[in-house]
Order: structure tokens, then C-alpha cells, then sequence
């Protein structure tokens, strides 16, 4: 694909990692069929938030892969120097070149890797409380209520805002927030249904998604768990 992003066609001139619709779509339906696996919605809450994080993702790898929409809006209607653009949003804005792209690349990785690690050993820790039969309040339940969501998001974070930011992610990201803040006190409410007053007392020490203060280091620190 050769587009001059200033408006014109340009055929001498084209961007980096643009083009690539099969990788775009191999990433797509794999980094899908991973989100359903693990997130396996069942009710139309859960469906409905999945969805939001499914546009996500075509989003974000159409873009990466395919054609970067945001960085030729961007230079087209505000009038931005092309003469050292790349299809990275924050390599473009900020003039940094490959090594700005490096920079945000390494960056988002670490996110989305430690987000990663998060989700997957508050998934090990639920599933080991529900078998038997308890309330899950320890390791990393003892720092946030949902691991699992802060592992999610910490993951959209690191790959859609900080690695490759664009249009629809950066305006999506918010709403999933939103989505699984709502689906999450949802789910709080058929706890409290079993548990009582011990998930209320629960609920009080513990918060959301966010650790207190000085204990974010020891939620990464066990996220290193989820990989192992």
C-alpha cells in the first residue's frame, strides 16, 4: 500500500509494517480465540464486554498490520509533517523514529506481559477457590477484587495505548473500563447472594482493581506466578 499521507498518492513512498493483511487477520482470530478462551462469556453481560474488547482488537491489529489510519487522519486534517513518519502513532507525534517506536514497543510489552501473568493467576487462584468451595481472598485476591480484569486491562493498556496507540483504541479502552467496572459489581452482587457478610467485610479491605498504596510492586512481583 502506497499512500502519501499528507493526501496525495505517492507511489515512491510508503510506511512501514503497512500492508500486511494476512498477519493482520492471523493476529486477530488468534488473540480472539485466546480472549474467549479464557474470558469464556456465558451471560449476555459477559458477551457484551467481550464484544467491546473484540473491537479492540480488530482495531488495533488493522491498524498495526494493515493500514494505519489514525497517523494519515492525523497528518491529514492537522497538518502534521510527514517528511519522518512511521505507522506508530507516538514515533510520528513525537519525532522519535525507530528508536522512539523501540522505546513504546519494549514498554507496552512489559504491560501486556505482566498483565498476562496477572490474569492468568487470578484465573488458577478462583479456580482452585471455587473447587474448594470458599471465597477467594488470598494472593492476588488479597490486593484487588478482580485480577483478572486488572490483568485485561492491564494487557488493552500496554499493547493499544502505549505500544500502538490509535483512534479506536484509545477511545475504546475507556469503555471497556467502564464495561467491566459495571459487569464486576454485577458479579459482587451474586457473591454477597452466598457469602454475606463475609465478601461485605471483604469488599471494605480490598479494592476493585487498583492495589493500595505500596503494594502494587508485590501485585506485579506474584504476576511472575501466572507465567511460571
Amino acid at each position: 500500500m502506497f499512500v502519501d499521507l499528507r493526501g496525495k498518492l505517492n507511489m515512491t513512498e510508503t510506511i512501514g509494517h503497512s500492508g500486511a493483511w494476512g498477519i493482520a487477520a492471523i493476529m486477530i482470530v488468534l488473540i480472539s480465540w485466546v480472549m474467549y478462551r479464557w474470558l469464556a462469556p456465558r451471560t449476555w453481560r459477559e458477551w457484551g464486554s467481550a464484544g467491546v474488547v473484540q473491537a479492540f482488537i480488530i482495531a488495533l491489529y488493522a491498524e498495526m498490520y494493515g493500514f494505519p489510519l489514525t497517523v494519515y487522519l492525523l497528518v491529514r486534517f492537522f497538518d502534521l509533517d510527514g517528511s519522518d513518519l512511521s505507522a506508530n502513532l507516538w514515533s510520528s507525534l513525537l519525532g522519535v523514529g525507530e528508536v522512539g517506536m523501540l522505546i513504546s514497543m519494549l514498554l507496552g510489552y512489559t504491560l501486556a506481559v505482566t498483565g498476562i501473568g496477572i490474569f492468568l493467576q487470578g484465573w488458577r487462584e478462583l479456580h482452585r477457590a471455587h473447587q474448594q468451595g470458599r471465597l477467594a481472598t488470598d494472593g492476588l485476591y488479597g490486593l484487588v477484587r478482580h485480577p483478572q480484569y486488572t490483568g485485561l486491562f492491564l494487557i488493552l493498556f500496554g499493547e493499544g495505548i502505549v505500544h500502538w496507540p490509535t483512534l479506536f483504541s484509545v477511545s475504546l479502552f475507556p469503555i471497556i473500563v467502564l464495561a467491566y467496572s459495571l459487569l464486576a459489581r454485577h458479579e459482587e452482587r451474586q457473591v454477597i447472594e452466598r457469602f454475606g457478610d463475609e465478601y461485605r467485610t471483604y469488599q471494605q479491605e480490598v479494592p476493585r482493581f487498583v492495589p493500595r498504596m505500596g503494594r502494587l510492586a508485590k501485585l506485579v512481583g506474584k504476576s511472575r506466578s501466572g507465567l511460571g
